[in-house]
């Protein structure tokens, strides 16, 4: 098999001793194709071998393959197949149809005829107790058909239908020694296929039953979903890296700025950056668009003691539930909301005090979340102070337009309370 095209390929061809070739010219190198030759492919992807299949040659010759599987080291590396002509093969199987047609003939109950309905998206195969195809519905015609078996599959034996790697004997095997049930499902691929496939053994007849139920279009969107998946995550994680360049250049400029409050203005704007490279790191960490807001906060918090590691004195303490899951998008707008009011509390409430703390608190009642930052500073002139502090207007702005919640700040001498709430 070609592992980019999942072509078959022939390597090697021998034609016959004491008859004339079916092959006009040599075919090493042509491929063998699905539609055509079935028992090829099918033998490849199971291991077991396929007898008296019909197919067409890459020289459009109706003609029987038998394909027999070569293994190496547990792995299925090629296949051998030996063609006869259509004529020659019926003549020289005549005696052993006839003994195949014995078994192909044993009749079934009405009850299990009438079981089989082609009104039904599921396939379905019934073997009789010498493994032989005895009945089916039009959904199993429809597969076989697709898997490339140009003969009329009724009458063939399990070992040429099976899709897995059982055999009859081995399935009897197993039944002897009770190591299968009644049932069994598992779920196989077969192909371009996915199918969960159920046996049901009806021990009175001696009867096999196989359910084919095809799961190819669930399995694409899972494989599809997954892959997105994958995508977004990627691009958080390069969303952060991004973020954290232009953290990192920020920084540089702040450095090098000459006057206290173009310093001021660039730090400010890395702690506000640093909030959403958070949300973008955890989210590339992650396949659900959700995403725990303890977590966030956690580490906008820390970030904070950080940065302001020379106030020692000023404590932080957090209150935060930690089963609260939240968009993405809502998650990053409270991170830059609780990274202003945490940042103002440590520029401005503790001027001339000796110790002090802030409480970031976070609780959901009733579909509804709370949050609330409280200090014991100095406080501040609520109406003087909004106008011209850019946080507060980050604040204000945010909670009313991008959360559509409520905010509230009271502020004296003994300290400020800034608590918002939104819907969840």
């Amino acid at each position: 098999m070609n592992e980019l095209t999942g072509d078959a390929i022939v390597v090697f061809q021998r034609g016959p001793l004491t008859k004339k070739s079916l092959y006009s010219k040599d075919i090493v190198g042509e491929k063998a194709e699905r539609h055509n030759e079935a028992a090829v492919y099918r033998t490849f992807e199971t291991s077991l071998n396929t007898v008296g299949l019909l197919a067409r040659s890459q020289e459009d010759v109706m003609l029987r393959q038998r394909v027999y599987p070569i293994r190496n080291q547990q792995k299925n590396i090629g296949v051998v197949i030996v063609e006869d002509s259509v004529n020659e093969k019926i003549k020289n199987s005549l005696s052993a149809r006839d003994s195949e047609q014995n078994y192909q003939n044993a009749q079934i109950p009405m009850t299990f005829k009438d079981f089989v309905t082609d009104n039904i998206d599921e396939g379905m195969l019934i073997f009789n107790s010498k493994g032989y195809l005895v009945q089916m519905n039009r959904a199993v015609e429809s597969y076989y058909h697709s898997f490339g078996y140009l003969d009329d599959i009724l009458g063939m034996h399990y070992d040429n239908l099976s899709l897995d790697l059982s055999t009859f004997e081995q399935l009897n095997y197993l039944r002897s020694r009770n190591e299968l049930h009644n049932t069994m499902e598992k779920e196989i691929i077969f192909g371009n296929y996915h199918f969960e496939m159920k046996y049901i053994f009806v021990e009175t007849e001696g009867i096999l039953i196989v359910i084919l139920h095809d799961i190819t279009e669930v399995r694409k969107k899972e494989a599809e979903i997954s892959n997105k998946s994958v995508v977004i995550q990627e691009i958080h994680h390069r969303v952060k890296n991004n973020l954290q360049s232009v953290v990192s250049l920020l920084r540089i400029q702040a450095r090098r700025c000459s006057t206290e409050e173009a310093q001021k203005v660039l730090t400010e704007s890395v702690y506000r950056i640093m909030a959403i490279a958070r949300t973008h790191e955890l989210l590339s960490k992650q396949l659900e668009d959700n995403i725990s807001l303890k977590a966030v906060l956690d580490s906008v918090i820390e970030n904070m003691r950080r940065c302001y590691e020379n106030l020692y004195h000023i404590n932080i303490e957090s209150e935060i539930d930690d089963q609260l899951i939240l968009n993405s998008d809502v998650v990053v707008t409270i991170a830059l909301v609780v990274n202003e009011l945490i940042q103002n509390c440590f520029d401005h409430a503790f001027i001339g005090r000796d110790t002090g703390f802030i409480q970031v608190r976070v609780v959901e009642e009733n579909q509804y979340v709370y949050i609330t930052i409280k200090d014991n500073g100095v406080g501040y002139e609520k109406e003087k102070t909004e106008q011209n502090n850019l946080g507060l207007q980050i604040v204000n702005s945010y909670v009313k337009e991008k959360l559509r919640g409520k905010l509230k700040i009271t502020s004296n001498a003994r300290g400020t309370e800034t608590s918002f709430y939104f819907k969840k």
